[in-house]
């Protein structure tokens, strides 16, 4: 086909492939000089959106993790909620901190492939594995619903409820317990020897009634990590009812900028 025809046909593709000629033009120039220069796709991404050709689409992803007993199905629920994105229900494994270090990078690094933008929405202890195991170089922005983000804490208040020493969980190394919960020595000298860093843009959802965190213990780490903090009078820590669903989902929307 010939060029002009192939130009009239497809006006946005050619103009794309204009941006990165003009960008390795540009490269050679560089080299020319004696200067290095790394052929950046972000940048001939921005200039095709700046004169209208369409390189690629500016893409995002949304991730959703799940809580315990939860489901990646889970994550229908949000994709009304971001209609211009692809959402990602992530079918996980780990049982543990330590598993989910393993088990979370390489998944999140291959969807981080796939788009330009990529939101985590994590549900309690979904998003404690997932502030143990991910950083800024994966995730742009986060959103945690009810998140256990002291799990020191946690496990010292269930070994109160349990009737249990430390120096028992010590040397027993795990003990079961009447809420179905089994309390475990390396789980807590694993999170004491590995406190949460988390540097990534975060918005934290959290209900009143939330019987697993104290309402000092969120505020201190939202104001530790710099999370905006939204309350919830009537929420509980699991987000279920109808009332607390509509909030969630004000919430996640506001957020959004939609």
């Amino acid at each position: 086909m010939p060029m002009k025809e192939f130009i009239k046909k497809h006006p946005a593709l050619a103009e794309g492939c204009g941006v990165f000629l003009s960008l390795l033009r540009e490269q050679r120039q560089l080299r020319a000089a004696g200067l290095r220069h790394r052929l950046d796709p972000g940048k001939a991404r921005r200039r095709a959106a700046g004169t209208g050709g369409k390189v690629a689409d500016m893409k995002e992803i949304v991730i959703y993790v799940h809580g315990k007993g939860g489901s990646a199905a889970e994550a229908g629920h949000y994709r009304s909620l971001f209609p211009d994105a692809e959402v990602v229900g992530f079918d996980y494994r780990a049982q543990s901190p330590w598993e989910a270090e393993a088990e979370f990078p390489p998944f999140f690094a291959a969807q981080r492939k796939r788009c330009d933008r990529l939101t985590l929405i994590a549900n309690s202890i979904g998003a404690f594995f997932s502030m143990s195991a991910l950083d800024a170089a994966l995730v742009d922005r986060a959103y945690w619903i009810s998140p256990v983000v002291d799990m020191e804490k946690l496990i010292g208040d269930m070994l109160q409820w349990a009737g249990v020493r430390e120096q028992e969980l010590a040397e027993k190394q795990e003990i079961p317990t009447a809420f179905s919960e089994t309390l475990s020595w390396k789980y807590l000298t694993y999170v004491r020897a590995h406190p949460i860093a988390w540097h990534v843009p975060t918005r934290i959802l959290y209900g009143a009634h939330d019987d697993l965190t104290a309402p000092e213990t969120i505020s201190a780490f939202a104001r530790r990590v710099g999370a905006e903090l939204t309350v919830m009078p009537d929420g509980e820590h699991w987000f279920h009812t109808e009332e607390q669903m509509r909030f969630l989902d004000a919430w996640i929307t506001e957020g959004a900028g939609r």
